[in-house]
């Protein structure tokens, strides 16, 4: 549905404006109140910064474990270890696969995103909601249901064996990992981009369409070069999460880091040289915060907002003949991403329902999902929130490092977390050992740096002028970020809560081990259904984890969509 603007109609004003409108009413503050207040601006900066530095040690918590544990590692089994040929094979295997999903993710999410946000493509909605939706399915569903389409006593196989074709081609090593983890990946670029090009100012493009410069020179010069440090966020994730991914690799075979990494925690009580590996991974992480730093630094929004709110485009972009093409793309990905192991999950589901098995009770475990999402996300949102608050606004190398710090955890297997976190319960905090706080606090270690990516884009997308003059105008910090900052960034705060949500119920290895005795969520189902080769028992809770995923999108579309409207 187009959006048409009346050229001679006022613009719309945002919240922000509203509020810097009763400020100026109200009358410039006392000299002796602007002195008071401006010390105690001083006093909250510093507790602000101090509470970031908090934060930022909290999610360190895994780095100190591998610490203490190579520690243990004689020097000479170390240096062994690490210049072995096999584990620069490992490295070499990781390098391509990080490469090759980020950059296949990126190609997949930039034309969905813009189709869905920027043009008249019919049903964008429903394809908004179906393109984030493969980012709920667990990396090992994917896979294993790629190899009961694709492999050799697969579907597909099954089909053309009566035209003669003995063998399809192998899809296990490089090739089906880097389609999975490309497929179940790609949302997170989609979800950061799209949240860019709301925020985004048109009036830019409008003003390079204006000087002579066509659709597409307008999109390479002038809308392409402000999504970058959104495309950069995103693409950060989604190599981050293909560095600690294990049920892909390990289903398809390919000897990656975190393969190896798993490998030698389960042969061996020594776990000495798997904190070994572990830490040459989290070289690997920082390496790829720098390349992120250096993108981002180049792609930093050249143009801010010219208003406190948002101004739509003046009508939506008309596909035209490209209409066909584009359905036909957008249909492709999300029949290769979701119809595909949908389709996989309902033939368990019907299979088991022929040979008479009972199914597995889901209402627990999705009551027990819903709750553990929900306050992940709530908790991420708000030190998230935080911390790219800290990085974007309070310059300084401290705050920077800060901020790079929290995504440490995210290129981490899973397991390393999750007993890094296993240790300081037992020896630190038995307290909380065990309880819904320490799972929580797992899943914030593990997907701080989800919620941080889309709010950090928005915040650098805002004129911090509109701070400025709120706190000229006698506002305290607390006022202008809850008053100004927040309602202005809200739709990156949503994108944010929405990845945490849909990653922490499919999350799997700290759920195992941190989680309360009795306690069991979608994933674990799925997981101790699937480890066991019952899949028909799988199949209930997968769809289950589907449908509250896709009502859960749903509903932050919903409020992005009157928030657009009002104008905010």
């Amino acid at each position: 549905m187009s959006r048409n603007t009346d050229s001679t109609a006022a613009p719309r004003r945002g919240i922000a404006y509203e509020v810097l409108r009763k400020a100026y009413r109200s009358g410039p503050l006392p000299s002796s109140d602007v002195a008071i207040r401006g010390s105690v601006h001083r006093i909250s900066a510093q507790l602000f910064r101090a509470a970031v530095l908090f934060i930022a040690l909290a999610m360190l918590l895994p780095l100190a474990y591998l610490l203490y544990r190579a520690g243990g590692a004689g020097l000479s089994e170390a240096i062994d270890l690490l210049l072995r040929i096999r584990t620069a094979r490992i490295l070499w295997n990781s390098f391509l696969l990080v490469f090759g999903v980020t950059t296949l993710s990126v190609v997949v999410a930039l034309p969905l995103a813009w189709l869905t946000e920027r043009t008249d493509l019919p049903g964008r909605r429903v394809w908004t909601v179906l393109a984030m939706m493969p980012l709920v399915v667990p990396s090992y569903v994917g896979g294993f249901a790629l190899i009961a389409m694709f492999g050799p006593r697969g579907l597909l196989q099954e089909l053309v064996s009566p035209l003669g074709v003995e063998r399809l081609p192998s899809i296990y090593g490089f090739t089906g990992a880097l389609w999975t983890l490309t497929l179940f990946t790609y949302p997170y670029v989609f979800m950061s981009v799209r949240a860019a090009l709301q925020r985004f100012d048109s009036s830019i493009e409008e003003a390079a369409r204006s000087l002579g410069s066509g659709g597409w020179e307008t999109f390479w010069r002038v809308t392409l070069p402000n999504l970058r440090p959104a495309i950069a966020a995103g693409g950060l994730l989604v190599a981050l999460y293909t560095l600690s991914d294990f049920g892909a690799v390990s289903l398809l075979r390919y000897n990656s880091f975190t393969r190896a990494i798993f490998v030698q925690y389960l042969s061996s009580f020594d776990r000495h040289l798997a904190s070994l590996l572990s830490l040459a991974l989290v070289v690997f992480t920082i390496i790829l915060l720098l390349l992120e730093r250096k993108s981002r630094g180049r792609g930093r929004p050249r143009h801010y907002r010219s208003g406190a709110g948002v101004r739509p485009p003046r009508g939506r972009i008309e596909l035209a003949n490209w209409r066909a093409p584009a359905l036909l793309y957008c249909g492709a990905v999300v029949v290769a991403a979701l119809v595909m192991p949908t389709t996989v999950i309902f033939y368990w589901l019907v299979r088991g329902l022929a040979s008479g098995e009972a199914l597995t009770p889901v209402w627990v475990a999705t009551a027990n999902s819903f709750r553990t999402g929900a306050m992940a996300a709530m908790v991420t949102a708000v030190l998230g929130f935080a911390v790219a608050y800290a990085a974007v606004r309070l310059h300084g190398r401290l705050m920077g490092l800060a901020a790079r710090a929290v995504y440490i955890g995210y290129g981490l297997p899973g397991i390393v977390i999750a007993l890094s976190l296993v240790f300081f319960g037992a020896n630190f905090a038995p307290g909380i050992y065990q309880t819904m706080w320490m799972l929580v606090f797992a899943y914030v270690v593990r997907f701080l740096p989800q919620a941080m990516g889309a709010m950090q884009i928005s915040l650098l997308q805002m004129n911090p002028r509109l701070e400025e003059a709120g706190r000229s105008l006698g506002l305290g910090n607390r006022a202008v970020i809850l008053r100004i900052t927040a309602p202005i960034v809200r739709p990156g705060v949503l994108a944010g809560m929405a990845l945490v949500f849909l990653t922490t119920v499919k999350e799997l290895p700290a759920t195992l081990l941190l989680s309360p005795t009795g306690f069991s969520t979608l994933a674990t189902q799925i997981w101790a259904a699937t480890d066991e080769a019952f899949f028909t028992r799988a199949a209930a809770p997968a769809l289950m984890l589907l449908a509250m995923s896709a009502l859960g999108v749903f509903l932050v579309l919903m409020q992005e969509e009157r928030e657009l409207a009002s104008g905010n």
